[in-house]
């Protein structure tokens, strides 16, 4: 569809207040699902994020890669095992799912910044010690409950003029490999730059009160109301660990948490630059 030039400078004179508002804050982008396995909507998300940083906003990637692992272990001959949706990693899993995420995903993800002319460095939880973890449980193996998050990185990369883009992969005190899961460390990192927002890309248009029906959308949730959705229903399943990572965010000093469609064209600018927004917003 066509559009006038005074209908594009109205669509501009709409962002102007919201780039106003978070210039020179931190945005933390959680990227994951659909978004990430499909090119058209990868280069958009990539592009949308390369736009917020040229008008001031200073945004940090974080990224999973759960297919991608999937199919490596395949192609290796491994099985993959869950356990309430996390997965189970022996010690030769975890060398693979560091090699797909701090490597392959995270270097392309980087590399495709680089085409919008914005520069990313890739980093992984285990520069540093940035997520130091510890086991979960002797049942889960080599998956990590993070125990603290060493920001310094970060904040020398973003005072650089660098976009960091970071794998979840973290490590113990003995240097050990570990998998976390993506939305934990996209709220704990969130929480340690004291961000102004975190934004989770997700497969779903936000929180429904009918998961049946996507007109049902939550707008607006604030961590008070989450015990009595919980014990509607409302929040169950895949949902309720999302959610918690939500309310640990806010909880620890993010000032809004945004659950939103990946799969939705530029949502990440929707939910950003614009009056309706998209998804569901988290806040205390």
């Amino acid at each position: 569809m066509d559009i006038t030039n005074a209908q594009r400078a109205c669509v501009l004179m709409e962002a102007l207040p919201y780039i106003q508002k978070y210039h020179n804050k931190i945005i933390v982008v959680k990227y994951g699902g659909s978004a990430m396995l499909n090119e058209e909507l990868k280069r958009q998300v990539i592009g949308d994020i390369a736009l917020l940083c040229l008008v001031g906003i200073r945004v940090v990637l974080i990224h999973g890669g759960g297919p991608e692992i999937s199919e490596m272990l395949a192609k290796v001959g491994m099985e993959s095992e869950f356990v309430d949706g996390l997965r189970v990693t022996d010690k030769e899993t975890a060398e693979v799912v560091q090699m797909v995420l701090a490597g392959k995903i995270n270097k392309s993800l980087v590399a495709l910044m680089g085409t919008f002319g914005k520069n990313a460095i890739g980093l992984s939880g285990m520069d540093s010690h940035m997520i130091r973890v510890k086991a979960m449980s002797e049942r889960l193996g080599y998956v990590g409950e993070i125990t603290s998050i060493n920001p310094a990185p970060i904040f020398d990369l973003l005072e650089g003029g660098y976009i960091p883009i970071i794998s979840t992969v973290g490590c113990d005190e003995r240097g050990e490999t570990y998998n976390i899961n993506a939305d934990t460390a996209a709220a704990k990192i969130a929480a340690a730059l004291e961000a102004e927002s975190l934004i989770s890309m997700t497969d779903i248009p936000g929180l429904l009160r009918d998961v049946e029906e996507e007109t049902s959308l939550i707008k607006r949730v604030s961590v008070d109301d989450i015990p009595e959705l919980i014990s509607q229903g409302v929040i169950s399943g895949g949902m309720l660990p999302k959610i918690q990572c939500c309310v640990d965010a806010v909880k620890e000093g993010v000032r809004k948490v945004f659950i939103i469609d990946g799969r939705v064209p530029h949502s990440i600018l929707i939910e950003t630059l614009t009056n309706e927004g998209i998804g569901t917003m988290v806040t205390r």
